[in-house]
């Protein structure tokens, strides 16, 4: 299985996620959380998945983080704990 990737992010997919973690409104707290659980080195399927955090859902596909919605939008893939 796959682990999800932090330093290889391609320049377009890192500017995706700024924007989106700006329009999501996603707090300081809530991105130390998420760094905390990167730190982790997740493993994580080959196909979509999604992780649910108190403020936002991060979504991703294999090794990358593709897009963070808000909780009440529908994630699509493999719910990880």
């Amino acid at each position: 299985m796959p682990r999800v990737g932090r330093s290889q992010l391609p320049p377009p997919l890192l500017l995706h996620l700024l924007v989106r973690m700006r329009e999501r409104s996603i707090s300081s707290d809530e991105l130390v959380r998420l760094a905390r659980w990167l730190d982790t080195e997740p493993e994580v399927p080959e196909g979509k998945w999604f992780k649910r955090f108190p403020d936002f859902v991060l979504c991703g596909e294999g090794e990358f983080v593709k897009t963070f919605l808000r909780p009440g939008q529908a994630p699509d893939g493999q719910e990880l704990e």
